[in-house]
């Protein structure tokens, strides 16, 4: 059984296309799918069944992938770590959720990148972009989530602080003390703007806050905290967000906080890379850098 059957057969897995794995790989997508075949007539059993939403894997390909995932990326790291050609002189692949790195991260990069640095930039959740990490795909990744897993180191970078708020004209028709008083039944009858359709940031608010769970569902679900922010301010309803999107907004009165708790609940942002990867020089400068310039994040 050939080796690059396998990495292959991980990497439709991995991204669920074929046409995703080809890409990532760096061949054809003919090469992709003769290779799956390949591997599936050795095995005598199908591992993918082909749907119009991409490749799925049967119960056999499941199980497979389970057993060598970890180790088929565990090699290619190896071997990207010792005979990668010209990886000095190829830019550095850098992850993150699409907000943190358009206010934090890429402005504290800005004097790296005018002294020389190539940076590609991947946006997405955090855990899709550590998978890329420990693929071998990214080669670091700022994380909302505390990586777990053999062969990725984590250091702590910064956290963030949780905001309740509304524009004036909604925070205006609340009743009188009634946040209080009443606590989230006050609430309950303004819509909800989230980031998600499972509400991860308010749910997280309303426990730590109220003691409760919110409301079974949101009005509104925009994966962009950006433009919850936007939604909000236009008087649509209510959200939970990171203070430092909202400082500019709240600073003008365009919103209010409606709560302001001692303790604000937080969330503490990771820098993740792979095991041995810091030995290389520009990645080592880069990891330092934003470690340093998360202290003076507010």
């Amino acid at each position: 059984m050939q080796l690059g059957w396998l990495q292959t057969f991980v990497s439709v897995y991995r991204t669920g296309s074929f046409t995703k794995a080809a890409r990532d790989l760096d061949i054809t997508q003919p090469a992709v799918t003769q290779q799956i075949r390949g591997l599936e007539s050795e095995l005598g059993r199908p591992l993918f069944d082909r749907t119009p939403q991409g490749a799925v894997p049967t119960v056999e390909g499941e199980a497979l992938a389970h057993d060598i995932e970890e180790s088929i990326n565990d090699l290619n790291v190896a071997i990207g770590r010792h005979f990668s050609t010209d990886a000095s002189n190829r830019p550095l692949r850098l992850g993150g959720p699409a907000e943190v790195m358009a206010v934090r991260v890429m402005p504290s990069i800005a004097n790296l990148i005018t002294a020389g640095m190539d940076v590609r930039v991947s946006l997405g959740e955090s855990s899709d972009l550590l998978a890329d990490l420990k693929g071998g795909h990214l080669d670091i990744v700022v994380s909302t989530i505390r990586p777990r897993c053999r062969g990725i180191d984590e250091r702590p970078l910064a956290d963030e602080e949780f905001v309740l708020i509304a524009s004036p004209q909604v925070a205006a028709n609340l009743p009188a003390g009634g946040l209080a008083i009443d606590g989230s039944r006050a609430l309950e009858k303004v819509p909800l703007i989230s980031y998600a359709e499972s509400l991860p940031i308010i749910r997280g608010y309303w426990q730590a806050i109220f003691g409760c769970a919110p409301p079974a569902s949101p009005a509104v679900v925009v994966p962009d905290l950006r433009a919850v922010i936007a939604t909000v301010t236009a008087a649509a309803g209510i959200s939970v967000v990171p203070s430092y999107l909202c400082t500019g907004e709240i600073g003008t009165g365009a919103l209010v906080p409606l709560l302001e708790p001692e303790e604000p609940p937080i969330n503490t942002f990771y820098l993740a890379t792979r095991s041995g990867a810091l030995a290389e020089p520009r990645l080592a400068s880069l990891h330092a850098h934003l470690l340093a310039h998360a202290t003076t994040w507010k």
